[in-house]
């Protein structure tokens, strides 16, 4: 071989290798993902190795938008459940593009739009699934807000149609409201035909709920909030709350339970107050209270088939225009390691395009 045909060789193989490259938000080190710098627990990569593909069933997926979410915040904290090994690529819920698929692969080709929920992986630009795990999203809807449904609106469909079984005629009590489940939750209960309470903080969010429809908002920073929806349900000619979903836990879950109806059934969604409630259990015998704790994520592995049939009813229901996402801000991925982007978690759904 001639050294000049050496060389071509050369730089087309360093070439090749510099494509199976990506760009990815690596977790380092367990922290506080708002403290940039030099000791900031996360970091942007450019050279992350593309994933390839793991079995003859399994698909390619080049990310278009991904959500940041809550739980993304906790992980990154090493405040959740699932604690993935460091270093590690966080993200869940995310839709883009087919780009390549298995041999045994039948429900997709390459160019479908499709969402999923991952444990993590998805603040890169392709993340490996199994096509099991893989959703199409229907002509009509945005990817960005298929990408922020899964785990907000799946979380908020699980427990309210599935767990409490929330019925026309019912009152619905939602705190936290303004947070990502919660936005999902009042819809969702809207769409029940529940009468809707909604309680939030600031009148930027009272403002968005009302938009939405919800019968009352209360604003938790003026007045009493149990008095404020025991005066409603008085000029409702209204018993109680039948259904109380609760993202947030502490004194507001204490206040809620004095507005709870007898045979309420109560969601423990998460503590975004950072206090975990206790409720009584004499009480809840006595006035035949269901306590029902969620942990959606859990649903992915003892009933998968469950959260498909879900989020295809919640896809089919934002075709339709029936829910809408609320999509806060929009970031390229190469911002989100940046000192000018601070998340703040217990805000509506953020969410971001890495193409």
């Amino acid at each position: 071989m001639r050294a000049e045909e050496s060389s071509s060789s050369s730089l087309l193989l360093v070439k090749k290798v510099e494509e199976r490259k990506m760009e990815a938000l690596v977790v380092k080190k367990l922290g506080d993902p708002t403290n940039f710098g030099d000791n900031s627990s996360i970091l942007l990569s450019r050279s992350e190795p593309i994933p390839e593909l793991d079995s003859p069933t399994s698909v390619r997926v080049r990310v278009r938008a991904t959500s940041i979410n809550f739980a993304n915040y906790l992980q990154i904290m090493g405040k959740y459940q699932e604690k993935p090994p460091l270093p590690y690529i966080p993200g869940s819920d995310y839709s883009g593009f087919v780009d390549a698929v298995g041999s045994a692969v039948s429900k997709f080709k390459v160019g479908d739009r499709v969402c999923a929920l991952s444990a993590s992986g998805s603040f890169a630009q392709f993340i490996v699934a199994d096509q099991s795990d893989l959703i199409s999203v229907p002509e009509g809807c945005d990817l960005a807000a298929a990408a922020a449904l899964p785990v907000a609106f799946g979380t908020s469909h699980v427990a309210l149609v599935h767990r409490a079984h929330l019925s026309p005629g019912q009152v619905l009590l939602v705190l936290g409201a303004a947070g990502g489940v919660g936005l999902a939750a009042v819809q969702i209960g809207k769409i029940c035909g529940a009468t809707v309470i909604a309680v939030a903080r600031g009148d930027e969010k009272v403002q968005l709920l009302k938009s939405l429809g919800v019968d009352l908002v209360v604003d938790s920073s003026h007045g009493d909030v149990t008095q404020n929806v025991k005066e409603f349900l008085r000029a409702r000619k209204l018993k109680g709350v039948d259904v109380l979903y609760d993202p947030v836990g502490g004194k507001l879950t204490k206040d809620a339970m004095k507005l709870l109806n007898w045979g309420a059934n109560i969601l423990v969604i998460g503590f975004a107050s950072g206090e975990v409630p206790i409720f009584p259990a004499n009480i809840a015998l006595v006035k035949n209270w269901t306590i029902h704790g969620l942990y959606w994520g859990s649903y992915k592995i003892h009933r998968p088939g469950f959260l498909e049939d879900s989020l295809k009813d919640l896809l089919s229901w934002l075709a339709k225009g029936l829910i809408s996402i609320n999509i806060s801000h929009t970031y390229r991925l190469s911002e989100l390691d940046q000192p000018s982007i601070v998340v703040n978690p217990p805000a509506p759904l953020c969410s971001r395009h890495t193409s």
